[in-house]
């Protein structure tokens, strides 16, 4: 047992740290390459916290094991909301523009509503991840014309701002510099570290699940819903606690609404279009529903006043509590 919880906890360490890595050094290449910061912000950045659910998702889909795969997908999304906002909102309420709550808050509800409905219908085929993916470029696409022309953020850039709220180097704040080429050979070299620990922290975090599953009789999708989503949804976690003790309530909640999205569209349609199959029927009899279900509920909270207050957060937090008991045997 103890060499099974060494594997996820060292799988956890490499994902995170080689995240962040890979964020680094890609946000430099780009930089010099020429990138504008909106669009960096909006697509390396936005995408940097949702590293660990994607290498995971994907590892364990080659691996044969779906439960891990999409349990790891859904699982992260309720507990961004459940706990993650619970969380944010118990340290510091959570201020929600219009924009975010009619654009952002709109496309995450129907998002969890298009995988529910899909994975009920039919397996993740590579078609409709392609299709996923394809609708993800289109948002983002959408939201960096939006924002080109307009000076309030959409979810993606609260993200990015999350992140950079963590740490401010990570993040463009100008205009990109010409820089020496020698600097882009160590920029790339610090993305492609990152890269190997990532894809080292996927492997090692699937085989300590499957691991665990099988020593503790547990099926791999309760195992995939609960410690390997919470452990790659840390990112996020960190970040929204973060902006919430720093009083920048509005850019967590864009944290939190824009994963969900990159996970439902992007994590999801990259799994099923290298690692095609089925959804597991627990996970639609159960966790897909919950996922709307909570999703909607968030969306409840944050138009009664755009905000949600100390009060919601509690409800939040207490309904992922629940939600583990019922899940744990």
């Amino acid at each position: 047992m103890i060499e099974i919880w060494a594997l996820i906890l060292g799988g956890l360490l490499c994902l995170v740290a080689g995240g962040e890595l890979l964020v680094r050094g890609a946000v430099s290449v780009a930089e010099r390459l020429g990138m504008s910061p909106l669009v960096i912000g909006l697509t390396l950045v936005g995408f940097g916290t949702s590293m660990p659910e994607l290498v995971t998702s994907v590892q364990a889909g080659l691996s044969g094991a779906p439960g891990i795969a999409y349990g790891n997908i859904v699982g992260s999304n309720i507990a961004n909301i459940l706990l993650i906002a619970g969380v944010s909102a118990l340290l510091c309420p959570i201020i929600v523009t219009r924009q975010a709550l009619r654009r952002d808050a709109a496309v995450m509800l129907g998002v969890a509503l298009l995988f529910a409905g899909l994975a009920s219908l039919m397996p993740m085929t590579r078609p409709v991840g392609l299709g996923m993916v394809a609708a993800l470029a289109l948002y983002i696409a959408w939201v960096i014309r939006q924002e080109r022309h307009s000076a309030s953020s959409g979810a993606i850039a609260d993200k990015a701002a999350a992140l950079a709220g963590l740490d401010p180097s990570v993040v463009p704040a100008g205009a990109p510099a010409a820089q020496p080429s020698g600097r882009l050979v160590v920029s790339l070299g610090i993305a492609l570290a990152g890269l190997v620990l990532v894809v080292l922290g996927g492997s090692l975090l699937v085989s300590g699940a499957v691991d665990l599953a099988r020593d503790l009789g547990l099926s791999e999708t309760v195992i995939g819903l609960t410690i390997v989503a919470v452990g790659t949804s840390m990112p996020e976690l960190v970040t929204s606690v973060v902006a919430a003790l720093r009083r920048q309530g509005d850019v967590a909640f864009g944290n939190v609404v824009g994963s969900n999205i990159y996970n439902v569209l992007g994590i999801g349609g990259a799994t099923a279009l290298i690692a095609p199959s089925e959804v597991p029927a627990q996970i639609l009899r159960l966790d897909a529903p919950v996922m709307v279900g909570v999703s909607l509920l968030l969306v409840v909270f944050a138009a009664t006043g755009l905000r949600i207050g100390r009060r919601e957060g509690g409800v939040l937090l207490a309904g992922y509590l629940g939600y583990l008991w019922l899940l744990w045997p």
